[in-house]
């Protein structure tokens, strides 16, 4: 097994905060508060704010909010007719009526995306597969998930599997020292489907409950590199017919629209059973998850809403729409 020197305190590299360094309790912010600084929160609350007529510069307006936050052009189409037919069937006046229209209509769409990913009783280890383009926060992702996991009392192996780059093989085993949770790890170049099958075998070995592995980040448009990742999953299907059991894409939600190219090429490449979309809380314009709503409906498992272990949530369409709406529109 390969193994890295430990990093001392103030080199890089380190997953988050020092690991073992005493933290202050801090009061976790609401989804409104962590989602107020995306692009679509703060052009509706600027649009809201004014307290608008109903009319045809209103629905012009928000039209051009929904695609600059890449909700898409079909989604954008389909919830502004929407919105129109509210209008005119409930007779809404003012924008506080069409913010509870809209309100009501964005959930009916992302409610289908609620999904949550529970680890069931069987089979034993559970395989998760984890996989994504560079800098979309996989590792990270992992990361969170060993330390919610193994806080609800299972055992966890994590797999390092992106053996491309010694920095990721690196960060990962931080990551599990950080969760007490082992890492099965090799050099870096040595083949990723042997290193997943070592840990899947340990794994069994050690009687775990769950296995992650990560996998190397790779463009969504290099061929030979998703054929390899093809080839990780067909290792591990040797291992379990039924395994990898959660095939998790985590998607950048700064990317826009790129997103659903990444999904249409991982799941022609690996197949895709739930997605998991980070940074949300930063500068991602939020209309993404409409636009996998409208083009690709799988279940988003996961939503990353900071930096802290804790940031890693279950989808709740209800908390999401309520950060992305202002409260109420003037009248």
């Amino acid at each position: 097994m390969f193994r890295f020197r430990k990093r001392e305190p103030g080199e890089g590299g380190e997953p988050g905060v020092e690991a073992g360094a005493a933290q202050p309790p801090e009061r976790r912010p609401a989804w409104r508060e962590r989602l107020a600084r995306s692009g679509i929160a703060r052009a509706l609350r600027g649009l809201f704010a004014r307290g608008p007529a109903v009319d045809e510069a209103l629905f012009e307006e928000l039209e051009t909010i929904l695609l600059a936050a890449d909700a898409g052009v079909t989604a954008t189409e389909e919830l502004i007719a929407a919105l129109r037919r509210r209008a005119r069937e409930d007779a809404i006046r003012d924008g506080e009526g069409l913010l509870a229209a809209l309100r009501a209509e964005l959930l009916d769409r992302l409610r289908p995306l609620a999904r949550p990913l529970e680890v069931p009783p069987s089979p034993r280890p559970f395989v998760v597969l984890v996989v994504g383009v560079n800098g979309a926060g996989k590792t990270t992702t992992i990361g969170k998930l060993a330390h919610r996991w193994r806080g609800s009392g299972l055992k966890l192996l994590l797999a390092a599997g992106d053996t491309y780059r010694a920095a990721a093989v690196e960060q990962l085993c931080a990551w599990g020292e950080r969760n007490g949770v082992p890492v099965i790890a090799q050099a870096p170049g040595s083949d990723a489907g042997a290193v997943i099958f070592d840990a899947l075998q340990a794994a069994r070995a050690r009687n775990a409950d769950v296995v992650i592995a990560d996998t190397a980040g790779r463009l969504h448009n290099q061929a030979h590199l998703m054929a390899e990742l093809g080839k990780v999953r067909r290792v591990i299907a040797r291992f379990d017919p039924a395994a990898p059991h959660e095939t998790l894409l985590v998607l950048d939600g700064t990317t826009g629209q790129n997103a659903l190219a990444q999904l249409r090429q991982f799941e022609q490449a690996v197949g895709v059973s739930g997605l998991v979309v980070t940074k949300l809380d930063g500068s991602a314009k939020g209309g993404i998850l409409l636009a996998i709503a409208r083009e690709r409906p799988l279940p988003v498992r996961f939503v990353g809403l900071g930096e802290g272990l804790e940031d890693l949530e279950p989808f709740d369409p209800e908390a999401f729409v309520d950060g992305l709406l202002p409260e109420r529109s003037p009248r």
